[in-house]
């Protein structure tokens, strides 16, 4: 099966499928669970024969992991795990670690960071869930900077990983869309909307279409057609921003505007020469469309909130309108700026090893028992100067990208997964697969396509094969 989807030869089948594994979600999780563990089934071949490429391994995995929030929506559990992007990826990556021998030795240094908090409590109320809960991600990001590191992929592998993602992403669309209710019976506030992410999680909606919106936008700009023609794919994208929008959730739609700006912007800063060299999409003709489609969205939504969605993003709410709040940092972050304040007393009060994972929503004296939202502040609180070393070891990862590609495209897109991946780590910590993932693809090392040899003979370009 997953052969059949990176192939991408039916691309307007299995687009309208996924749709339709989405709304058959809405009324049971037999199709989900169904279609997820045939592709396991029909997989298992491809992990486990020897190979000297990684890409369908990575394939399988971004692919499976990106059900994750569909299959919590269909309410799948126990069938398929609730923290299933957390499970799943760090069985692929330790599994993929074996196999390839590869070459992230940042990684295992990451690892040994995380090691002592899960021995540590000083709250007393950790129990092993929380502790999966709050330490699994920080793993996950360090087993695929072990695994991910340097692995050969070419440009026209990262297209099919990139569409892999948003098949998932397309079955989360269908069933918020089915499950919005009419315009005329929502009555739009100032704070994040259940109504409009399927009575789901907000944030997690509103991430999921920022990144899907993200990853349509680099499939247009760079000509790799998603369903095999341009008015639909600027539909998809539309739909994307225009369903993420009505979440009324900004971080997950903010990563996408912040993913955007770094592609634009090693795109315009590439010389005339290089722009010739690497045939750079001209900004004009693939790129304002795009961006026009995102803006026509915007701009849809806040006619029909009433401009209620231009004063969300302004950081307002119905306390600083009304003059009742001062409009602060705190306001605008929704409580996250409070969260991160708490985290780092505890981390003064336990500097060296931190409270312990899981227990700093125990122990915080602001916002207690509210989970941490702020990765960067949960590392410090919960593993101390250890999870500072870990920080800053991702840090010198992302620097490192600034020499990934000597295409200011490709550099722009890996250095923009890079940066969206640890700004929804700012906002929603690493409690979906989107930060492991995006960091993951972002430590690719891209193969640039050779110029087309044609045959004397023949008259045609080789072909490249999928792995």
């Amino acid at each position: 099966m997953i052969k059949q989807l990176i192939l991408n030869r039916y691309p307007l089948f299995w687009i309208v499928f996924h749709i339709g594994l989405g709304l058959s979600a809405t009324f049971s999780p037999i199709p989900v669970i169904a279609w997820f563990y045939l592709v396991i089934l029909t997989s298992l071949g491809l992990i486990l024969r020897r190979t000297q490429s990684p890409f369908l391994l990575i394939g399988i995995l971004l692919y499976l992991i990106s059900f994750e929030l569909l299959a919590r929506m269909a309410r799948t559990s126990p069938f398929i795990p609730y923290e299933l992007g957390k499970y799943l990826l760090c069985a692929g990556m330790i599994w993929g670690i074996f196999k390839f021998k590869p070459k992230g030795k940042e990684g295992w240094i990451m690892l040994l960071c995380l090691i002592p908090s899960a021995f540590i409590d000083f709250s007393g109320q950790v129990s092993s869930s929380d502790l999966v809960f709050n330490i699994l991600g920080p793993i996950n990001v360090a087993l695929v900077v072990i695994f991910f590191y340097k692995q050969r992929i070419t440009t026209r592998q990262l297209s099919h990983l990139i569409r892999l993602v948003i098949y998932p992403m397309l079955g989360v669309l269908g069933y918020t869309i089915i499950k919005s209710p009419d315009f005329k019976d929502v009555e739009f506030a100032l704070g994040a909307n259940v109504d409009w992410s399927g009575g789901f999680g907000s944030n997690q909606v509103s991430t999921l279409f920022g990144l899907g919106a993200f990853f349509m936008f680099i499939l247009m700009i760079n000509r790799w057609k998603f369903s095999g023609y341009l008015l639909l794919d600027a539909l998809i994208l539309f739909a994307f921003t225009f369903q993420g929008l009505l979440t009324f959730s900004r971080g997950g739609m903010l990563g996408a505007v912040l993913g955007i700006i770094i592609v634009l912007f090693f795109l315009r800063k590439a010389p005339l020469k290089e722009r010739k060299k690497y045939g750079l999409p001209n900004i004009g003709k693939y790129v304002l469309p795009a961006i026009l489609v995102a803006v026509v969205a915007y701009i849809t939504v806040d006619e029909i909130t009433g401009g209620m969605l231009s004063l969300r993003y302004q950081g307002e709410t119905m306390g600083t309108l009304a003059g009742s709040k001062a409009k602060s940092i705190n306001t605008v972050t929704t409580g996250r700026f409070e969260i991160f304040e708490g985290d780092i007393s505890l981390w003064v009060d336990h500097f060296f090893l931190g409270v312990g994972a899981g227990a700093s929503r125990f122990l915080r004296e602001t916002m207690t028992g509210t989970v941490a939202h702020v990765e960067l502040s949960r590392l410090l609180a919960e593993h101390g100067v250890l999870g500072f070393i870990y920080f800053l070891i991702l840090c010198r990862l992302g620097i490192q990208l600034f020499k990934s590609s000597p295409n200011p495209l490709i550099k722009g897109i890996l250095m923009a997964l890079f940066l969206v991946a640890m700004y929804t780590s700012f906002h929603a910590a690493m409690r979906t697969f989107v930060t492991p993932a995006l960091i993951g693809l972002s430590l690719l090392s891209i193969k640039l396509p050779e110029p087309k040899k044609i045959s004397p003979t023949k008259g045609r370009a080789k072909v490249e094969m999928l792995s």
